[in-house]
């Protein structure tokens, strides 16, 4: 019942808010920001889903910043929505751009969409990114570029970290556990599941010219807050 609930008012919410997506300041990113934030809270109230954050005090509150995680499951990124202070867009599947009204406010939010199996495009979409971050927006990469669907991170790709890197952005890692039982453990179902968020320091890109040691380095820094991985 809980997992038809669910999609029923994802669906709903999402139609009721095509007035407001007309009615929103779209040069306001502390506004776009307050109306997904909200949104994300509310799929995570509805789906049972317990946050448990801290490090919030590590967000650069005056410069864009490229927000590192791991990627456990679905509820990934509105966990992120939902817990980020800042305004931030999504560096994001070219697939999305097929859902109604998400795909809508994704563009407000600045997010870049990449298409994995077009390098051209993909190419574009980084610097696209680039030029968000100069602009003073910040962005939400998941490295590992698929889901775990576990607690196990898997292998991190060291091109996505050029993002950083080539914008000077500084990087701040992020821990998430626990989000893949709320879905991916259950057959789809949607399930109770206490998640768990830690925002890390700022780790300076400022003074990086190449990439080696970057992304293991990150890496480590997300796998020292989340639990030993399960057989």
């Amino acid at each position: 019942m809980r997992t038809l609930y669910w999609y029923f008012t994802f669906g709903f919410t999402l139609l009721m808010k095509i007035p407001q997506y007309y009615m929103v300041d779209t040069s306001s990113a502390s506004d776009i920001h307050r109306v997904t934030a909200g949104w994300a809270k509310g799929c995570l109230r509805r789906a049972g889903v317990t946050l448990h954050v801290e490090g919030t005090e590590n967000v650069p509150r005056d410069e864009a910043v490229v927000f590192v995680a791991n990627h456990q499951g679905n509820f990934d990124i509105p966990t992120m929505m939902a817990t980020l202070p800042v305004p931030h867009g999504y560096i994001a599947k070219i697939e999305t751009l097929k859902i109604p009204v998400v795909r809508d406010w994704m563009r407000y939010m600045k997010c870049v969409f990449i298409d994995r199996k077009n390098i051209r495009q993909t190419a574009k979409a980084l610097l696209e990114g680039i030029e968000i971050l100069k602009g003073g927006h910040s962005l939400v990469l998941f490295p590992e570029g698929t889901r775990s669907k576990s607690s196990t991170m898997g292998e991190f790709k060291p091109a996505s970290f050029k993002l950083a890197t080539k914008a000077k952005a500084p990087i701040v890692p992020v821990s998430i556990s626990g989000t893949f039982r709320v879905m991916e453990t259950n057959n789809s179902k949607i399930k109770p599941a206490d998640v768990y968020v830690k925002i890390h320091p700022a780790i300076r890109t400022d003074d990086l010219e190449d990439l080696p040691g970057l992304p293991e380095r990150v890496k480590a820094v997300i796998a020292s807050a989340l639990p030993p991985a399960r057989p």
